[in-house]
């Protein structure tokens, strides 16, 4: 059997950062069906820990798919299929005797859409680890300054944390979930088109929020904005009809693709 950790709290500092000397993710071969329909076919690549790996691509050609198959979200609300596999630290996350509660804690998900509950700021940041058996108030209330700090919203709404989530801005709101997945200490943070429904100025601050958290997390960002992926990630991977095209240094992607057909992508020649 499989032993996952239980959930440890450390709301004190985080120790720097390891280098990026090995991969925290691993996909092998993997291919997805939703029902008989096939979203991925035979994908194979490697995410390096605290790094971020951009993934771009067209409407429709899997990029969700694929990150919603490391932490297997989909699961939830569709059924699927699927082959080949993906390794978090060399273990299967498909194993029969992982708990699915222990996989989505250590791989975070933020969507395209901000979804806060419609609890106070301070109960959206404590909801994960009072799920995870921690009840003790002092611990809670040091844990939520600590994410929502980590976020960048600690100084915005430190004097309202009893107030609604609801009343925040749609750029607040995406900082808040940022801050109840990071509450958990995930090791993986999956974002899906995070600032899609941002305005620049909330864009903005998200994109530098990233760039801080890579510090302690490997981060996979889905993005159909390639200048957003040019300025935040380490390497990007570029999809097209379920299938990977493309995985290289982000400089390298933006500047000399390997591939004819990427370079007619970022381009803008199609997609």
């Amino acid at each position: 059997m499989l032993e996952m950790p239980a959930l440890q709290i450390d709301v004190g500092s985080r120790a720097a950062a390891p280098a990026a000397d090995k991969n925290k993710v691993e996909v092998d071969r993997l291919t997805f069906y939703y029902g008989t329909v096939r979203a991925l076919h035979e994908v194979s690549l490697q995410i390096p820990e605290t790094q971020v790996t951009a993934i771009i691509g067209p409407s429709g050609c899997g990029k969700s798919t694929f990150i919603k198959a490391i932490n297997r979200i989909a699961e939830v609300t569709d059924p699927v299929r699927i082959e080949g596999d993906v390794l978090l630290d060399g273990a299967s996350v498909y194993s029969r005797s992982l708990k699915l509660v222990d996989l989505r804690r250590r791989v975070g998900m933020v969507f395209q859409r901000p979804n806060p509950f419609p609890k106070s700021i301070y109960d959206n940041v404590a909801y994960g680890p009072r799920l995870h058996g921690i009840r003790e108030r002092r611990t809670l209330d040091a844990l939520v300054e600590q994410s929502l700090r980590q976020a960048a919203l600690w100084d915005e709404v430190k004097e309202r944390l009893a107030s609604s989530a609801m009343d925040l801005s749609g750029g607040q709101q995406q900082r808040l979930c940022i801050a109840r997945t990071l509450a958990v200490q995930p090791e993986v943070i999956l974002m899906d088109e995070p600032c899609s429904a941002l305005d620049p100025t909330a864009t903005g601050k998200i994109e530098e929020l990233i760039l801080d958290l890579k510090q302690d997390y490997t981060i996979v960002i889905v993005t159909h904005n390639m200048q957003q992926a040019a300025r935040v990630s380490d390497q990007t991977a570029f999809f097209l009809n379920g299938e990977l095209v493309e995985l290289n240094d982000t400089a390298q992607m933006f500047t000399k693709p390997t591939k004819a057909i990427t370079e007619n992508y970022i381009t803008g020649r199609f997609g």
